[in-house]
Order: structure tokens, then C-alpha cells, then sequence
């Protein structure tokens, strides 16, 4: 199943938010059971929400919302392991239960709140800061970092890792872009990962996800000043 689904598009507005990246750079959102896809349009009444589906059940999230015609994403990576005598190579989310969704927030509460079929969705919330209410609001992800995230783990490479930072060695503060290879686009910082130089990058109160191996000759400092 692709991994990355849309949001309800709105074609015809005028001015649209702009981003770093095409958003045709990015997979289609395809429903795995019934082959409805949705394609990510940037609108300025949508933000990408994080939703956390229980047991596992971040695919089934993922199809009920496609077909609902948002676009949603779960980034996974390519495992092999050897079954019966024989290696197989198999689709494995790269952070379990978690459904990323660019829609409104109107809808995301519609989501999480009336829909029987999805009892097993709810958000993921701000642990760590209170709305008017006293609540922890639901966590939302601005596009460029969301769009960074994808282009980072939409090829689905067997090396993608998401990380502590305990495991990231990091060598030195700087911004660097990658320029070259199957993570070209890809910004974040330079760090050693399981003995390998790669790029990591953090999705907010999430964690950290990092490349697979980058040579030196791939990497562009960046002002981010």
C-alpha cells in the first residue's frame, strides 16, 4: 500500500500556501482495499494532525480516511527477513500506530469523535503544554516539516531508522541539505548512527528519524538563519 494519503483538495483557490516542496514529488495516498487515491494539495484551512491507531491498526486508519478523501501518510521501510528457508522482503511501519493526516480541524475532531468505524483512533496530543481549557491540545506538524519527513522516508530504503537521540552522535550544529542520491531534498543534521555518517531530522514531540548512509559529497551546509 503507498504510505502517503491527501487531504479533500481545493484546486481552485487562489493563492495557495506555498512549500519547499512539490507536491508532486510525493507519493499518492491508495486506499488498499478499494484503490481510491488522493494526491496532496497544500490548503490554508488544513494542518497535518497525528493520529495514534491502536493495536497496530494504523493501515486500516489510513484506507477509511483515504476513501473519505484525506490525505493521509505512514511512513514505512522495507524489511527482510528469512522465513521457511527463504528471504522475503516485506513493508514495515516506521513508527508504529501512528497515522499522519493533512485535514481540517473540524474533520480530524469528526475522526476521532463520531465515527464508529474509527473506535480505534485518537489523537496524539501536546503532552507538554495546556490549552484554554487546561488540556493538552492534539499535536499538529507545520507542512515544511512534514513535507522534509516525507521526502526523507517516502523510498521506503530497508535503512531508515527512527531513533533516540541517545543513539545520534552528532557532529557539529550546522543545517545541511542533501543534494545528491535517494534522500536529495532531505534536510537535518549530520550525525553518526549506528556507526554510519547519515542525516537525521526531528518530527515534533515525536522523535528523530534518520537516512541511511550519506557520503560527505552529498551534503550541502544551509543557512537557516
Amino acid at each position: 500500500m503507498n504510505t502517503l494519503s491527501n487531504v479533500t483538495t481545493r484546486r481552485g483557490e487562489s493563492n495557495p500556501p506555498s512549500v519547499r516542496f512539490a507536491p508532486d514529488a510525493f507519493p499518492e495516498a491508495i486506499s488498499s482495499k478499494t484503490g481510491v487515491s488522493v494526491s496532496y494539495v497544500p490548503a490554508p484551512d488544513k494542518k497535518w494532525y497525528v493520529f495514534r491507531a491502536s493495536y497496530g491498526r494504523e493501515d486500516k486508519a489510513s484506507d477509511y480516511l483515504v476513501e473519505d478523501g484525506t490525505y493521509t501518510y505512514v511512513a514505512k521501510k522495507i524489511v527482510e527477513k528469512c522465513i521457511g528457508g527463504k528471504r522475503k522482503r516485506y513493508l514495515q511501519t516506521l513508527i508504529p500506530n501512528l497515522v499522519f493526516a493533512y485535514t481540517t480541524e473540524e474533520r480530524a475532531k469528526e475522526y476521532v469523535s463520531n465515527m464508529l468505524h474509527l473506535s480505534f483512533l485518537s489523537f496524539y496530543f501536546k503532552h507538554f503544554e495546556l490549552d484554554k481549557d487546561q488540556k493538552n491540545p492534539p499535536l499538529t506538524i507545520s507542512c515544511r516539516e512534514m513535507e522534509n519527513f516525507i521526502l526523507a522516508t517516502c523510498n521506503r530504503s530497508e535503512h531508515l531508522k527512527f531513533v533516540d537521540e541517545s543513539q545520534c552522535h552528532f557532529k557539529g550544529g550546522e543545517t545541511v541539505r542533501v543534494i545528491d542520491g535517494l534522500f536529495k531534498g532531505v534536510e537535518g543534521r549530520v550525525a553518526r548512527v549506528a556507526g554510519q555518517q547519515r542525516v537525521v531530522l526531528s518530527l515534533s514531540s515525536i522523535g528523530i528519524i534518520s537516512t541511511a548512509y550519506i557520503p560527505t559529497a552529498f551534503l550541502k551546509r544551509i543557512d537557516t538563519d
